[in-house]
């Protein structure tokens, strides 16, 4: 089992990532997908900062 501080660099990493290609995804025409990847960094920034899970009505946002 991962220890909490290399859960919170497995967090880091995809956090990264997923910055990264919104970055890029500001260069394209694709809000759908952008939409997705600011969803998705919602989650793991609230995995990482241990904050309580997202509403249904943070989803619809």
């Amino acid at each position: 089992m991962a220890s909490s501080k290399e859960y919170d660099g497995i967090l880091f990493d995809q956090l990264e990532i997923i910055e990264e290609a919104l970055s890029l995804l500001k260069e394209e025409d694709a809000p759908k997908t952008m939409a997705y990847l600011e969803k998705k960094k919602k989650y793991v920034e609230r995995k990482l900062y241990r904050n309580p899970p997202l509403l249904e009505e943070d989803d619809e946002k």
